[in-house]
């Protein structure tokens, strides 16, 4: 027995340090934790959706009842202009208030301003710009996600004040979310490493392959490989594809180029597979 030490008690275990403590943590099992945490991520996740249809209802139910309001006094202001200038048609009309709203342009100031807040439809633009329940399931998540595009806001009151109270819950839950989808895709990546330095003997090597492919595949899987299906749903260039996909992960969101505004017909398939991006 060392000097000033106590005698233990019959019977009584010898007190462990805080270096066996964290060996004994290191070689539990990982699996006690991701089992725990998968049955609680799965939780959080459906929490989350069932936010976004909460915020997404009522969005759709204050701004559609206005919405419907502002197209009607857009097609009265359209009819009108047709009527006294007869050089132009309806499709002609439609192209001219699609282009000056997209740059900024004014005249027909009433009918710009109902394209510019989406309660207006031009041709075979889609859902994704208007009240309805696309565009409001558009507007919530780019809300809580802080992108924030632009092309499509909130113009009754009761909306706007709703959208605050909606932000100020729905950020937090969103970099919870993220925060917890990180923390299970990092298991993964050191649960992967640990199997190839068992098989390597290498541990340092396993651990940079590992790292490596897991952002390898990130870049292909958000940045390298949606803009090849945005060529084909949006008419884009493979560049403007990949710029708006930073854009759009990034959180910055310009709105210069959105998802959903294209002419071009789209199906409820290519909007769900272009959802992540928009």
């Amino acid at each position: 027995m060392a000097p000033g030490s106590r005698p233990m008690a019959p019977g009584s275990s010898p007190p462990v340090s805080p270096s066996r403590y964290r060996q004994r943590a290191q070689d539990a099992p990982e699996g006690r934790v991701s089992g725990r945490a998968a049955p609680s991520t799965l939780l959080l996740l459906l929490a989350y959706l069932a936010y976004l249809i909460l915020g997404t209802g009522v969005f759709w139910m204050l701004e559609s009842p206005a919405a419907h309001d502002s197209s009607e006094r857009f097609q009265r202001d359209k009819w009108a202009l047709l009527r006294n200038f007869t050089c132009l048609d309806g499709p002609a009309l439609d192209s001219l208030i699609r282009v000056r709203g997209e740059r900024g342009g004014l005249g027909a100031g009433g009918i710009i301003q109902a394209y510019q807040n989406g309660d207006v439809i031009l041709g075979n633009t889609t859902s994704m710009g208007r009240w309805e329940f696309v565009g409001s399931f558009f507007f919530s998540v780019s809300t809580i996600t802080t992108i924030g595009y632009g092309n499509l806001s909130p113009s009754t009151m009761a909306a706007r004040l709703f959208c605050i109270f909606f932000a100020l819950v729905g950020i937090p839950l969103n970099l919870v979310v993220l925060n917890r989808l990180g923390h299970l895709m990092q298991q993964g990546v050191h649960r992967c490493a640990r199997k190839l330095g068992g098989t390597w003997k290498d541990p340092a090597k396993a651990r940079w392959l590992a790292g490596s492919s897991a952002l390898l595949s990130g870049l292909l899987l958000f940045l390298l490989l949606p803009p090849l299906l945005f060529c084909h749903m949006e008419g884009w260039s493979y560049v403007e594809g990949i710029y708006f996909a930073f854009i759009t992960l990034s959180t910055v969101g310009f709105g210069d180029y959105v998802i959903g505004e294209s002419p071009l017909p789209m199906s409820p398939g290519h909007l769900l597979c272009a959802r992540p991006w928009g």
